[in-house]
């Protein structure tokens, strides 16, 4: 079980049905810009990662499915970072061709996810920014 709690920032939660292996990842910008270290607090290399970490572990892309949380604005902006990670998100998945089966994105509050990486269970409950 992997917990974790999401703002703004984004989860993809990626599951193999057929090898019973999950992984998550947690991130909080869109885009690397080329210019630091490339880090996995941004969300494209982030996903990259976690298809490579999976395919390493046995994993086809077509047997992933993605699950995918977060994205809050919680600063009143048009364009929030939140709408941009989850754009990202989105984006990236469906050039990978891995279908996203479930998702909470957006919205004003924070959530708490709880993965299981063995059955690819998620369970989330919405914060309020009192409880975090």
């Amino acid at each position: 079980m992997v917990t974790t709690v999401l703002g703004s920032c984004v989860a993809v939660c990626l599951f193999d049905e057929t090898k019973n292996i999950g992984a998550i990842n947690h991130y909080m910008l869109p885009f690397w810009n080329g210019k630091e270290l490339a880090s996995p607090k941004y969300g494209n290399i982030a996903i990259e990662s976690l298809v490579k970490k999976m395919e390493q572990l046995g994993s086809k892309k077509e047997n992933l499915v993605a699950k995918v949380f977060g994205g809050a604005n919680q600063l009143d902006h048009k364009l929030s970072v939140g709408q941009r990670n989850i754009k990202v998100a989105e984006e990236i998945l469906a050039e990978l061709s891995i279908k996203i089966v479930a998702k909470s994105l957006g919205g004003n509050k924070g959530r708490k996810l709880n993965f299981n990486t063995s059955t690819g269970e998620v369970f989330m409950k919405y914060i309020s920014k009192q409880s975090e």
